[in-house]
């Protein structure tokens, strides 16, 4: 069995490598996600400097959007024999299933020049995955989506400056006559990334939109999976980490829609190494999306007894709070909760502690001058789960008390400052 990754049930979900443009799909009772896979350049990597660099593709599966499996690389430049060998434009791909097969499609850079889009066909959806010998003729362009209609008819979106829809053949690897631009959309500023699904007989059309300086997630929607479209709002605001793509999916599971994207989380300094996210998505009555607000709590439930990472916030009290890399070297490693001041606190929304047999509370934490940590369930002034006393010292520790008040269920936490000597916290878990 393949292992799990390093993830913590919050934003981002894969911590151990970089991953952005996330198609997420519901196969075989779990949760697919199809990313792109972003690395440092090599020293072989001959493109344009500073840009984005993707040999291959990974798929990640979850039953319970806490744990993330990594089955592994699916498809890499080196395997697929139309694309340049050498031109590391793995791009945003896409995945879908029909009639008992999977079909998984990719932008890559033609030996030939250009972007093309090639289909790789499997019997399970984590592979193995066969890439046709040619890409789609007549497609020229990058990020393609997959719609499949109620009839079983498909069709595909691509983008190359506009967005484009074509039919695809019952054989999901030719489409029938031309591709078609869809219209209505945004005219100035950079179109990309389309994502197409039906709902309630209502088409949606989703894509990334640089309306002022990077891209936000916008969406149009028609009675047509092939339009015409009319705007409709914006789903995901710019970023406010400044990073300038936005490429994302939306998917049901069991009963709660959610939209996947990426950030810069791992990498602030440098947004072409990128990291996805998941956050609850809410259609109104009518139909219409509700804007998405970016968390990093994510969306995954957390049991009590794992490492539940506070950074991961669901809010702080502002002052006297921070959070920086544990490890400015290497942020795969993750992040720490900095207190400076008393009475400082951060919520952590969503633990699990099952039937509340948990005895022990421990922190891993250090504090130079020593000082107190004081767990609390639901609110700032919930009953007391436990009060940690942190030894003096430079290193990291792990503090541990008797917990009590230990309750059942789902519950939040805050995790608060008592003294007045600054803290530093790795993570908080219950035995």
């Amino acid at each position: 069995m393949l292992p799990l990754t390093a993830a913590f049930a919050t934003n981002p979900l894969i911590m151990d490598q970089f991953t952005a443009d996330p198609t997420a799909r519901v196969f075989e009772g779990k949760v697919y996600v199809y990313p792109s896979h972003d690395i440092k350049a090599p020293p072989e990597y001959k493109g344009k400097p500073n840009w984005f660099v993707m040999e291959d593709y990974h798929v990640f599966s979850s039953e319970n959007l806490t744990d993330w499996q990594d089955h592994g690389a699916i498809v890499s430049q080196t395997a697929v024999e139309w694309a340049n060998p050498s031109a590391y434009a793995m791009w945003a791909p896409e995945c879908v299933f029909k009639d008992g097969k999977y079909y998984f499609y990719f932008p890559a850079i033609a030996k030939s020049g250009g972007f093309k889009i090639g289909v790789a066909v499997g019997d399970k959806p984590y592979g193995p995955f066969k890439p046709m010998a040619t890409p789609i003729a007549g497609v020229d362009g990058i990020d393609p989506s997959v719609l499949i209609d109620k009839d079983g008819s498909a069709y595909l979106y691509y983008s190359l400056n506009k967005i484009f829809v074509a039919r695809l053949k019952p054989n999901m690897m030719e489409i029938e006559g031309e591709p078609k631009v869809i219209d209505n959309l945004p005219t100035q500023g950079l179109l990309e990334g389309p994502f197409a699904f039906e709902r309630n007989g209502i088409y949606y059309l989703t894509y990334p939109h640089v309306e002022n300086k990077t891209e936000r997630l916008e969406y149009a929607t028609s009675s047509s999976p092939l339009g015409p479209f009319k705007q409709a709002g914006v789903i995901l605001d710019e970023a406010q980490s400044g990073c300038w793509t936005v490429h994302h999916s939306i998917v049901d599971y069991l009963g709660q829609s959610y939209l996947f994207y990426h950030d810069k989380d791992l990498s602030p300094a440098f947004d072409k190494n990128r990291a996805i996210r998941a956050d609850k998505l809410f259609f109104k009555a009518d139909g219409t999306i509700r804007k998405v607000v970016p968390t990093l709590r994510g969306v995954g439930l957390v049991n009590a007894s794992r490492e539940i990472q506070i950074d991961r916030y669901s809010a702080t009290s502002g002052a006297g709070v921070a959070v920086s890399f544990l490890d400015e070297s290497n942020p795969h490693a993750g992040w720490k909760t900095s207190f400076s001041d008393a009475k400082s606190w951060v919520r952590f929304n969503e633990v699990d502690f099952g039937r509340g047999t948990q005895a022990t509370v421990e922190v891993r934490a250090k504090a130079l001058a020593g000082g107190q940590l004081e767990i609390r369930a639901n609110k700032q002034d919930g009953p007391v789960i436990g009060r940690v006393e942190v030894a003096p010292g430079a290193d990291w520790t792990t503090a541990s008390a008797v917990a009590k008040n230990i309750p059942t269920g789902v519950h939040d936490l805050f995790v608060m400052q008592v003294g007045a000597a600054p803290i530093d916290v790795d993570w908080v878990r219950f035995r």
